[in-house]
């Protein structure tokens, strides 16, 4: 009992000084005198060749999210065999055709998120989902693709594109996708 009272002193006292140092006053600042005003001259800036062309900076900045846009629609999601992470024929070539707008927009950087079927633990399937998206990050870097560019993600069994539970589903899940990012 007699230790709670001290511990609750403390405590009392530990906020009573932060408050105070808190709640301190600072030192007013002292006023610089007042400087005599300086003329300056502004130069009037010409347009600029964008804006001649009808073009706003500002469209111009919209047009790099649309252009990222129009490369992410483009990227093809690959499959994979139950537990497996091994790059089958078919994800190959989708890999290429990838791999290609990839190389044709150096601005565009992708994250690659691997996907798994909901049977496995959650701790199995995220591990599988990483090593599906480590696959397919490597085989773009293989065929070019700078390793920068990429990054990879795992959402095991938490993002299904399929809710069923057949092997249809199943099969749909199991996947890699591929966003554009900036």
């Amino acid at each position: 009992m007699k230790k709670v009272v001290v511990m609750q002193w403390i405590a009392v006292v530990a906020l009573c000084s932060l408050l105070a140092v808190g709640c301190a006053k600072k030192p007013a600042a002292q006023q610089a005198p007042a400087e005599a005003p300086v003329e300056t001259k502004v130069a009037v800036e010409q347009p600029t060749a964008v804006a001649d062309q009808g073009v706003s900076e500002s469209s111009v900045k919209e047009q790099v999210p649309a252009d990222i846009e129009a490369v992410a629609r483009q990227l093809q999601r690959i499959h994979f065999d139950f537990d497996q992470f091994s790059l089958s024929a078919q994800a190959r070539d989708i890999l290429a055709a990838n791999a290609a707008l990839l190389q044709a927009n150096p601005g565009v950087k992708v994250r690659i998120e691997g996907h798994c079927d909901e049977r496995g633990s959650d701790e199995y399937n995220l591990a599988l989902g990483e090593r599906r998206a480590i696959a397919a990050r490597d085989y773009l870097v293989s065929l070019g693709v700078a390793a920068d560019r990429i990054s990879t993600i795992s959402y095991g069994e938490e993002m299904p594109l399929d809710p069923a539970s057949n092997e249809a589903a199943w099969a749909k899940n199991r996947r890699d996708e591929f966003k554009a990012v900036r």
